[in-house]
């Protein structure tokens, strides 16, 4: 139930809208919100992991994204470095 919350709203925007949305979760990460509710969120925004994708990396710089994948260990790391990559 909870990761189709927004789908069928997210599915009627456009890549602008859908970016700006996501930005707000980009924004909300550097102010505490949780890496992994980011890339939840932002894939359910996108429409797929893989889009998710495309607009992580035009919104968040290089460096940046490396410093996110390098504070995290294990898995969390990995997952991180599947969506920053």
């Amino acid at each position: 139930m909870f990761e189709n919350i927004g789908a069928d709203i997210y599915k009627t925007w456009n890549d602008d809208q859908r970016r700006a949305e996501i930005g707000k979760l980009v924004e909300g990460h550097r102010a505490g919100l949780p890496l992994k509710i980011l890339f939840q969120m932002a894939s359910a925004i996108a429409g797929s992991p893989d889009s998710a994708r495309d607009h992580l990396a035009v919104l968040i710089p290089a460096d940046e994204r490396h410093k996110m994948v390098t504070r995290e260990k294990g898995a969390d790391q990995a997952l991180a470095a599947s969506f920053l990559m």
